[in-house]
């Protein structure tokens, strides 16, 4: 089956049905999503949206702290746009029907109603905009609902690309031939029911894909979450950026039954303190603000604990608290707690730090434009130089909203600009010579495999040595996936494997790349600071000859 469209989205995040409700304005929008829409890293995302509306807070604190949070490799120009476009875009989601908490009674002079601000971990102030501790979900399910009763927007779940299509100019050079990859023009999507690859062209295609949590053994992360868009966007020549920057969240849920919960960061924000397993307090012996550090000071101070001690997980205590105010203000996580045993009015909560977040990825301008023109990336992954080193907390659906916003305005300029019968024709997708797998144990074989060496070799902390042994086993599994993949049919768990394969080198080079420890990247031979690095770390698949 082929489909045209003049807007192709990938993804069903916040970020992707934003652009999609503004490109619907102009045009066609067709957007694929891998499963169902609610299945996204969006949608599980408990804390909130950073933003400035607190009478002591203001634009250049906020600037200020996601800077400082970014280890020097934040873009000034980024941060003060983002930032400063924020409120504008919470209020167009108040607007669309997004009940966030609201201080009740109180108004300000100019009628808006007051948020209940939260306080997360490298904020010097309350600004994260919040639903309870479900944020997440509250803005999903309007965005999603909005996007299924739009008359110009098609919505194609379980569909999960395989390839982007790019058209590719041949230019000679002696006897070399090289190949440019000049434009997108669209997706190879494959039907997870009909197991059939489908052709979408489209005159902008936008990567709202997520990140690639996935990746490692332990992520709080949806299982969704395996960086297609990074490897899709990387396998066609675009340039991705800073993916040694992952962030390890420090509080996620450690019991035996649980599968990728996370304990917000809000709850240290309203007083959690992390223990040791005889109930005292440690992170005053890492950082001066002690249990509101930024998370790679306290997944570090989590991870080195946890080796001195020998244990499996340490301790988050907000029973101090009144039991009243923990059940009001996190009714979600008071709930999934108690379901496994564990009252955290009454007792600690085990917890452990899990892969959370991708700093890194396809690099982008400051409207969300990819080096490979008519192709986007927004949200997470996308690396707008936003975050550097360690993105400071709740500032990811912030960035998304505002880059969703800026990369529709562009997109739609572009549209409307192309040139509509000068498009190349899309070739379909070709099958010949490939045959259904018998053969399986393969991709669960190296699936495991390389979430282990991720996770043992590439993860909170580095070495040379350790990375040197990633790289060389990654390489040979990188081999027999390409030499497996071009053989058999393609299915869903190959797609998925080749691109977590794909997302692992490249983290891979990132963190082998740069000799020194910051933010997010720390590696024991090079434990401080160089001004040398100072830069961000780029990565280009070379051009085929």
């Amino acid at each position: 089956m082929a489909i045209k469209t003049d807007f192709l989205i990938i993804g069903s995040g916040i970020a992707g049905i934003t652009f999609a409700l503004r490109a619907a304005e102009f045009g066609d929008v067709v957007m694929v999503t891998k499963k169902e829409a609610m299945d996204s890293s969006t949608n599980k995302a408990q804390g909130g949206i950073a933003s400035v509306f607190g009478n002591l807070d203001s634009f250049e604190h906020h600037i200020n702290d996601t800077i400082s949070s970014g280890d020097g490799l934040c873009s000034r120009d980024v941060v003060e746009m983002v930032i400063k476009d924020g409120p504008e875009r919470i209020r167009e989601l108040m607007e669309l029907g997004v009940a966030f908490n609201i201080q009740k009674k109180e108004t300000s002079q100019n009628g808006q109603p007051v948020f209940d601000l939260g306080r997360e971990g490298g904020h010097s102030h309350n600004r994260i905009v919040h639903a309870h501790d479900m944020t997440g979900k509250a803005v999903e399910e309007v965005l999603v609902n909005r996007a299924r009763k739009h008359d110009r927007i098609t919505l194609f779940e379980n569909h999960i690309a395989v390839d982007l299509i790019t058209h590719s100019t041949r230019i000679k050079s002696g006897l070399v031939t090289t190949t440019h990859e000049d434009f997108c023009c669209g997706a190879y999507v494959l039907n997870r029911e009909t197991r059939t690859i489908e052709t979408f062209s489209a005159d902008i295609t936008l990567l709202a894909s997520g990140g690639a949590g996935k990746v490692y053994l332990y992520t709080s992360n949806p299982d969704i979450a395996t960086g297609d868009g990074i490897a899709m966007a990387y396998r066609v020549g675009a340039t991705v950026a800073n993916l040694e920057f992952v962030q390890f969240h420090p509080t996620c849920l450690y019991h035996p039954d649980a599968k990728n919960f996370l304990i917000s960061e809000a709850v240290r924000g309203e007083g959690g303190i992390l223990i040791d397993e005889n109930g005292h307090p440690f992170m005053e012996k890492y950082d001066p603000r002690k249990d509101l550090a930024c998370r790679d000071v306290v997944a570090r101070a989590i991870d080195t604990e946890l080796k001195k001690s020998g244990n499996d997980a340490a301790f988050l205590d907000i029973s101090h608290k009144d039991s009243e105010f923990i059940k009001k203000r996190f009714p979600n996580i008071y709930q999934k707690c108690l379901s496994y045993g564990i009252d955290m009015t009454k007792e600690p909560i085990p917890v452990v730090p899990a892969a959370h977040y991708m700093c890194g990825g396809v690099a982008t301008d400051m409207c969300g434009r990819t080096d490979i023109p008519r192709l986007y990336a927004v949200g997470e992954t996308a690396c707008t130089g936003l975050h550097g080193a360690n993105r400071l907390a709740s500032n990811s659906l912030l960035e998304a909203l505002v880059y969703s916003h800026r990369a529709a305005k562009q997109a739609i300029d572009d549209f409307q600009k192309t040139d509509k019968q000068s498009l190349p024709g899309v070739p379909d997708w070709d099958e010949v010579g490939s045959t259904d797998s018998d053969e399986l144990i393969m991709v669960a074989h190296n699936w495991d495999e390389i979430r282990r060496l991720m996770w043992n070799y590439v993860g909170i902390v580095r070495s040379d040595k350790r990375l040197e042994r990633a790289q060389r086993r990654i390489e040979i599994i990188n081999k027999e996936i390409k030499d497996y993949y071009w053989n058999f049919k393609v299915s869903p768990d190959l797609i998925e494997l080749r691109n977590i394969a794909v997302v692992a080198e490249l983290i891979i080079k990132c963190a082998m790349h740069r000799k020194e420890s910051r933010g997010l990247h720390y590696n024991i031979q090079y434990p401080g600071h160089d001004t040398h690095w100072e830069k961000d770390t780029l990565l280009r698949r070379p051009f085929i000859s």
